[in-house]
């Protein structure tokens, strides 16, 4: 049965992934035709890297390779009915987004409608959360806890979507996060495990095209929906009670949740609006360090597999183990968070001193 499982998991990825490779070089004419562009800007404190005019429609190849593959593969159900009306809202605002930028309420606006499809017609609901031994169940505020979960999903990932494969790469490592679990569990058909082959073949033909030097660019089309069904599919996989815990998920995406907190947390001591954008992001402070874009995705990527790899031992050998393996990786993060302006300039400045003090008394 694995052994049938398994070639079946390698036929989902290995035929999304070549749909979506071979429908990219008229998804990105269709970028050009339509004005889906990002051009170079001088504002926002320069906070594009990228040098030249780039596509930024990579999303709807993720897309379509999702339906076809969904086609194929997928079974009929109510839940899939209701990912599939969600995921209209999501493609129908990243589009009009990137031919002409909505404001951030727009933005929200369509996420939200997309949640609430997944949430009231799916009946797709996070209704409780166990960590430590300990499970609370959260009653009706299920409700307003899975939409911000949704919410959070979907923008976790735009806001990590700062350089060539970030995104792709990270929501790529997720879904083969999940896939290697459900593997190991010898969970067999189930929606989310077909729905996670079906994006991380999706995923992968997008970043044949998108790690650097970036041929295309995700947009918020491929963003938002990439974020879309990470929170879809972690949501699932709790309820069939293949993640022991939606902790699971959320240790995955680490880096990118731990970006996103930072970044509230930097603007709100600037006093910047919390969706402003600006260059303090980790993968900046690592081209700060000189590494290339190509040297610093390839880091996060690293860092990101370590998180990963403690979300699988906490799924399959334990959780102590995997909570050890977590708590360290979170120390060399804060590490790392002290020792550059990802917050503050002025928290790198007063660690350098104290360490600095530190050093000298040692020393005398």
């Amino acid at each position: 049965m694995s052994v049938e499982y398994l070639i079946r998991a390698i036929l989902i990825v290995l035929t999304t992934f070549s749909i979506s490779a071979v429908i990219m070089p008229l998804i990105i004419k269709i970028a050009y035709h339509i004005g889906a562009l990002d051009k170079p800007r001088e504002e926002q404190e320069h906070r594009h890297i990228h040098k030249k005019t780039t596509p930024k429609f990579g999303g709807m190849a993720i897309y379509i390779s999702f339906l076809i593959g969904y086609m194929l593969f997928g079974v009929h159900s109510v839940q899939m009915n209701a990912i599939l009306m969600g995921s209209f809202f999501i493609i129908f605002t990243g589009m009009i987004d990137d031919i002409n930028e909505l404001k951030a309420k727009e933005q929200l606006l369509g996420q939200a409608s997309a949640a609430l499809i997944v949430m009231f017609y799916g009946g797709i609901l996070l209704s409780k959360i166990s960590f430590f031994g300990i499970t609370w169940n959260f009653g009706l505020f299920a409700y307003p806890i899975t939409l911000i979960f949704i919410l959070g999903c979907i923008n976790i990932i735009r806001l990590i979507d700062g350089l060539d494969g970030l995104s792709g790469g990270i929501t790529g490592i997720f879904y083969l996060t999940i896939g290697i679990i459900a593997f190991l569990q010898g969970k067999y058909g189930t929606l989310e495990i077909t729905l996670t082959y079906i994006m991380l073949g999706s995923t992968l033909g997008f970043l044949l095209y998108n790690f650097n030097p970036a041929k295309t660019f995700a947009g918020e089309t491929g963003a938002t929906f990439m974020g879309y069904m990470i929170a879809v599919i972690s949501l699932l996989g709790f309820k069939g009670a293949m993640l022991t815990s939606i902790i699971v998920p959320l240790i995955t995406l680490s880096i990118p949740i731990l970006d996103t907190a930072f970044a509230i947390i930097r603007r709100v001591i600037k006093h910047k609006k919390i969706y402003e954008g600006d260059k303090d992001h980790m993968h900046h402070q690592l081209l700060k360090m000189n590494f290339s874009q190509r040297k610093t995705v390839l880091v996060v990527y690293g860092i990101d597999l370590l998180f990963s790899a403690a979300s699988i031992v906490y799924n399959i050998r334990g959780q102590k183990v995997g909570i050890i393996i977590y708590l360290v990786l979170m120390l060399l993060v804060l590490w790392f968070v002290l020792h550059t302006s990802i917050i503050s300039p002025t928290i790198a400045e007063k660690t350098k001193k104290f360490e600095n003090k530190i050093l000298h008394r040692k020393t005398t």
